[in-house]
């Protein structure tokens, strides 16, 4: 890392100049871990750590039923419930999510009204137009998950409801779990193709977590 991306990411992990991003705009900086299916959260213990230690407020929901069996609307209620007893109605924040739960996030976005309160939205490694893999599991959510699936069809109806959102996506092309990868490419987002070497190491990687801190930071100036 050269001298100038070493001082930018001093910067970043210690706040703006030493300040942290909570005292920026004298409220807190709130962002969301929504995670993917077979998940609980803990995946995004690390990254939480990360951005609490520079004064930000982190909610990490722990959805059930986690492998999205009754439907992925039911989840994005519930995203949609813990967010409102958290932060109240009125909160702002940013929304990182992990595979699945960026479709969860984009229903409670586009679907229950959360993109009026949305700053950023940072999707990791979400089959935004569905994965095979989904044929292979059953349930409600896995056939949502499924290309071309009316659950998939009915978001790209409603996906301008996100124009005030900044969004972004990020993508592996060694990724075994959405197939094909290319799935990942979302259309309406800024793309980043990045080689983490399986699917849930994307969030793990130290180059995005610190763009997601970058992106957090100049949304909150």
């Amino acid at each position: 890392m050269g001298v100038k991306k070493r001082l930018l990411f001093s910067l970043l992990t210690s706040g703006l100049c030493g300040v942290p991003l909570s005292a920026a705009q004298g409220e807190p900086t709130r962002i969301v871990l929504v995670h993917g299916i077979f998940e609980r959260g803990h995946s995004f213990v690390p990254m939480k750590k990360k951005f609490e230690k520079m004064g930000c407020e982190c909610l990490v929901p722990r959805l059930n039923p986690c492998d999205a069996r009754t439907g992925i609307e039911t989840l994005a209620q519930q995203l949609q419930r813990e967010i409102k007893e958290s932060w109240g109605k009125n909160a702002k924040f940013h929304i990182v999510a992990h595979s699945m739960g960026g479709l969860v996030s984009r229903y409670y976005l586009q679907e229950l009204g959360g993109h009026k309160q949305c700053h950023s939205f940072i999707t990791l490694a979400t089959p935004h137009h569905g994965t095979k893999a989904a044929y292979f599991y059953p349930g409600i959510g896995a056939s949502q998950m499924r290309p071309n699936s009316p659950f998939l069809r009915q978001l790209e109806t409603t996906s301008h409801r996100l124009e005030n959102v900044r969004l972004i996506s990020y993508r592996t092309p060694l990724d075994l779990i959405i197939l094909p990868s290319t799935s990942s490419h979302w259309e309406m987002a800024e793309n980043h193709r990045v080689w983490a070497l399986a699917h849930p190491l994307v969030m793990h990687m130290p180059s995005v977590q610190t763009h997601i801190m970058q992106v957090i930071r100049s949304k909150e100036m």
